[in-house]
């Protein structure tokens, strides 16, 4: 059964509540704008070691000179499973935080480098394939950033058309993406729980937050719609990043899903909140997970024993 309820946390919470990150290293994918960008400053200035995984490593490095606190750009385009392996295999270090936070929305069609429909190749099948490279290597948690779009139309994921190649329209896939999102994190958690592994996995979603992705939406009506909106009604991309946050320190159970506890869980303070009832299907989640298998060509890694080498 899916979520019902919103759990309220405190209205204060932001990110001077941060532990002491002093030690501990974190990747996050999309860092160098947005709310990957806010989330990366925060946690550099809370003391981790934070590396910018990014398409455009001069634009990553740009960002990283704007952030307080140690960082290391690195180069990772989700949108090519060559350099999703590369981006892996050259980890060597533990990896206490893994933020899967980048994303493309509602874009015209494109396809990734391995043929794949952009929105579901980059938001879901990169990650997908990022955390199960990387984590023989991760100590303590998996953040992966949703919507609130997961529940647009009722979407669900179309496994007898996962590309929309018949009906194909931005939102749909957007949102097919976002929910895929939850159920990785579904999966990811009841097999890290199965193997015996103490890391968590968790999502959340940044409310209504003003970021440069509503930019890159296919409909001009829609890009307009939205920088009204960005202008008048959203939050700001700290705001946005609290959830991430909130998400990635605080000690909360493995696949919570958290956001903004406000009207709409639009804007507000991060809390757990609720998702779609598609988006807590355990069956769902399991079919998912060995699609994206095939389709990536990774798997998951840990067994009882190579977790506790770990």
């Amino acid at each position: 059964m899916a979520e019902k309820r919103n759990t309220r946390s405190s209205e204060t919470w932001s990110a001077d509540r941060l532990p002491d990150l002093g030690g501990r290293t974190v990747v996050v994918t999309g860092a160098n704008s947005g709310i990957g960008l806010t989330a990366t400053d925060a946690l550099a200035r809370a003391g981790a070691h934070v590396v910018l995984a990014v398409r455009d490593p001069e634009r990553g490095r740009a960002a990283a000179a704007t952030v307080q606190g140690s960082t290391e750009v690195r180069r990772l385009d989700l949108a090519d499973l060559s350099s999703v392996r590369a981006f892996a295999d050259a980890w060597q270090e533990p990896l206490h935080l893994l933020v899967n936070n980048a994303g493309v929305m509602m874009l015209p069609r494109q396809r990734t480098k391995d043929g794949f429909e952009m929105q579901f190749g980059t938001n879901h099948l990169g990650h997908f394939a990022l955390t199960n490279l990387l984590l023989p290597h991760i100590t303590d948690r998996v953040v992966t950033v949703s919507s609130g779009a997961h529940r647009w139309g009722g979407a669900t994921i179309g496994f007898d058309d996962l590309d929309m190649a018949a009906n194909y329209t931005p939102q749909r896939a957007y949102a097919q993406s976002k929910l895929a999102n939850l159920l990785f994190t579904l999966e990811l958690q009841r097999r890290l729980t199965e193997s015996g592994s103490a890391v968590r996995a968790l999502a959340a979603h940044p409310g209504y937050a003003a970021t440069n992705l509503q930019s890159h939406a296919a409909n001009p009506v829609v890009r307009a719609f939205m920088r009204l909106g960005n202008r008048f009604f959203a939050q700001d991309d700290r705001a946005g990043a609290l959830p991430t946050l909130y998400a990635a320190t605080e000690d909360l159970p493995g696949a919570s899903y958290v956001g903004p506890d406000g009207l709409g869980e639009m804007r507000g303070a991060p809390a757990l909140v609720g998702r779609s009832r598609a988006a807590g299907d355990p069956r769902a989640a399991r079919r998912l997970w060995r699609v994206s298998e095939e389709l990536t060509g990774t798997q998951f890694p840990l067994s009882r024993d190579e977790q506790a080498a770990v």
